[in-house]
């Protein structure tokens, strides 16, 4: 935590702890290693042979708390250098990775507060952010956002603001963002998407330019119908009538998709 910059206060406060190296530790906490439940909640998995080993070893052990304050599922964050660098834990009965968001509870004052969630890719952006002064952002986790996600969030706050970096992946996760939240937008409740430059998470960036900076990029964000347009324009020529008539053609399904005029 401390080679990242982490407080101890922060570490409290997203619950940070430890997976220590080995194949067996959890066998320490649990007297029944051999429990049915264990592989069910994703803690535990079996080799080939039929073995047992622990799915977290030697990471940066973060866990995800539902509103109502259970610990549902963990995210795992190699130390150094390894991979896969996150290892987050898979779909149990009491996680669900497209109803959950990382980092809610602990944003919730923050979220009433600015009446806005900055929403980012990964847990580490959350946590950054939160150190740096930025407490309104949750996560999505290991997953695309989803109707449910942005419906969740806009019953509570009037405004969302996806952080992404400008590389493919994050340009891709984006108009994935968009897609899944047309169906799930409130009236007058806009949502904005935040670019970084490149090679810059929300992580990295607030980490080396600080809060004002990172806060004037969120005041820039480009507007959800703007994100649309350019996106389909780029993928049509407008110079032309069969351009035009494409961009129509690949626009309608999406806007087929808005509940509200």
């Amino acid at each position: 935590c401390k080679k990242r910059g982490l407080t101890g206060e922060i570490a409290a406060r997203y619950g940070i702890g430890y997976a220590p190296d080995g194949w067996n530790n959890l066998k320490t906490v649990f007297s029944d290693y051999d429990s049915d439940e264990l592989k069910i909640a994703g803690l535990i998995l079996d080799n080939e042979s039929g073995r047992r080993y622990d799915r977290f070893r030697d990471r940066l052990m973060i866990p995800i708390i539902n509103p109502k304050g259970d610990i549902i599922g963990f995210g795992g964050r190699v130390i150094d250098q390894g991979e896969p660098k996150y290892l987050n834990s898979p779909e149990t009965p009491l996680f669900e990775k497209g109803r959950e968001l990382f980092g809610l509870p602990q944003a919730r004052q923050a979220l009433r507060e600015t009446n806005t969630a900055i929403v980012t890719e990964g847990y580490m952006d959350v946590i950054a952010l939160a150190q740096n002064g930025v407490g309104n952002a949750v996560a999505t986790l290991g997953t695309a956002t989803t109707p449910t996600h942005v419906q969740k969030l806009l019953r509570q706050m009037d405004r969302i603001d996806f952080c992404l970096d400008s590389e493919n992946a994050g340009r891709k996760a984006a108009w994935r963002a968009l897609e899944n939240a047309l169906e799930a937008l409130a009236d007058n409740k806009p949502i904005g998407f935040v670019f970084l430059p490149a090679e810059h998470d929300p992580d990295s960036f607030i980490r080396e330019y600080g809060k004002a900076e990172f806060d004037r990029q969120v005041t820039q964000a480009m507007p959800l119908s703007d994100f649309l347009l350019r996106e389909l324009a780029q993928r049509c020529d407008l110079t032309s009538a069969e351009g035009k008539a494409k961009l129509i053609y690949e626009a309608k399904p999406l806007l087929l998709k808005l509940p509200t005029p």
